[in-house]
């Protein structure tokens, strides 16, 4: 688990001009992974919150008699929330580290679950509103994460694992939003007993997020004791007056590869927002009294992503195949939502299981992908930066497809609205054909494993100056 350095690798140092300071010691945390496990519970807890109300759509449109619209903007919210608040938490993330983020993030989601608990009255609409815009705060402090936990505490042969995992949670949490409450809030017409559900469900919420942030304060550290990689190694090395947050941005946005990847993940997080949100109401105009098992179908799509994104990130460990593994997975995203636009009116319910479930592998299982995609293309950069430049563009798409296949839906039908995102995964696989496989961060993870080989290479100045031309 410990890698250990030659002796002579503090001269090394002082001769290479700092080429030794990435090679530092390297040790894995067994700490790891219940940070990990700790991000990806309170992750999950967020999800849920999101989802929980358009999953059971039209019980909460009776409970607070407002439109199918004024449901789907509960969702939304969190998606609108995100947009122009991700450059200061960013920031803060880079600044004050992974510890402060996490706090945070736990803290708002907990607030946010107990103030909706004031909401159980048909006229407290407003209530359930201000609780889901708590919890759209919190999300912000969580989407960026997964590939920057990855970074900062595991080394290079298991992060894209890692960050497969990290996103685990906020796809379980979403898959839990949609099988739990149709299960606890059943479709009942008396108001005081659907209140009474409602609040079963509130209070059990509360409760989870409560215990999470207590466990966040107990267990969550900003980092290990030793770097995980010795491409990690290399950025703790650098002077922080080095780093400047802007000028991070401005790279990133000169990075062409980067954009073109930004673009395509929110292209594709878009369809998988605006599906997840509209779910309900598509199941239910096809199949009338089916609540708990539109739950399922979300369900089904949800847990087949989770084994397509851990598939995924094993694959990307052994193989470092990003550019292909990412542009097979998006042609497989659009075969899977065309046979899905197809088959959801046959009228036959487990045909809608088994091709919404094609359609979750490589849908939800392109979300780490992308993640871990971005952090090769844009090293040394910030992992929160990046990440967060992602889901700006997945929140944006999201929020107008959303609108958009609504709308559609509304006056044309399911199967147009669902062509729509056809179209837009179409346009997603073409100009992921056009990304260029810039892997900077394996390239130096190989140069400082090759520094550690061969340290007399670094020691000579003449084969830095011809390094240099």
């Amino acid at each position: 688990m410990v890698l250990q350095e030659p002796a002579g690798a503090p001269a090394l140092s002082a001769a290479a001009g700092g080429v030794g300071d990435a090679a530092a010691e390297v040790q894995l945390s067994r700490l790891r992974w219940a940070v990990l496990l700790l991000f990806s519970s309170y992750s999950l807890c967020n999800a849920f919150q999101w989802i929980q109300y358009g999953s059971i759509n039209n019980i909460f449109m009776r409970f607070y008699d407002v439109s199918p619209f004024a449901i789907d903007w509960l969702s939304m919210s969190y998606m609108l929330i995100y947009i122009p608040l991700l450059f200061p938490v960013a920031w803060l993330l880079d600044k004050r580290g992974l510890r402060l983020i996490a706090l945070t993030g736990s803290a708002l989601n907990a607030v946010g679950a107990w103030v909706k608990l004031g909401s159980l009255k048909p006229h407290l609409f407003p209530v359930t509103v201000l609780g889901q815009v708590i919890c759209g705060l919190a999300q912000v402090f969580i989407l960026g994460m997964p590939s920057r936990i990855a970074s900062v505490w595991f080394g290079s042969h298991e992060v894209s694992t890692a960050c497969s995992i990290a996103v685990f949670g906020n796809q379980l949490g979403i898959a839990a939003g949609f099988v739990v409450p149709p299960v606890l809030v059943p479709n009942v017409e008396d108001v005081e007993k659907l209140a009474y559900h409602i609040s079963i469900m509130f209070f059990m919420t509360a409760g989870v997020a409560s215990a999470l942030f207590i466990l966040v304060i107990i267990v969550f550290k900003e980092k290990p004791p030793n770097p995980p990689s010795r491409a990690q190694a290399s950025i703790q090395s650098r002077p922080t007056a080095e780093y400047s947050y802007l000028r991070s941005i401005l790279r990133l946005l000169r990075n062409t590869n980067f954009l073109l990847l930004m673009i395509t993940y929110g292209l594709n997080v878009g369809c998988f927002y605006a599906l997840s949100t509209l779910l309900n109401r598509m199941v239910i105009y096809h199949y009338p009294g089916e609540e708990v098992n539109a739950g399922r179908i979300g369900l089904t799509i949800i847990l087949s992503g989770m084994a397509g994104a851990l598939i995924s990130g094993i694959w990307l460990d052994k193989t470092k195949t990003y550019k292909q593994t990412t542009l097979v997975v998006y042609i497989m995203s659009l075969v899977g939502m065309i046979v899905y636009t197809f088959t959801l009116s046959l009228n036959h319910l487990w045909v809608v299981f088994v091709t919404a479930g094609l359609l979750g592998f490589f849908m939800t299982g392109y979300i780490p992908l992308g993640f871990e995609f971005a952090a090769e293309l844009t090293y040394p950069e910030s992992e929160g930066t990046s990440s967060g430049l992602l889901n700006v563009s997945a929140q944006i798409f999201g929020v107008a497809f959303t609108i958009g296949q609504g709308q559609i839906m509304d006056r044309f039908g399911t199967k147009a609205g669902n062509l729509l995102l056809c179209s837009v995964l179409f346009l997603g696989t073409v100009i992921t054909a056009f990304i260029k496989a810039d892997l900077r961060r394996q390239q130096a993870n190989l140069e400082n494993e090759q520094t550690k080989a061969f340290p007399e290479a670094y020691a000579n100045p003449i084969v830095l100056e011809e390094s240099r031309l």
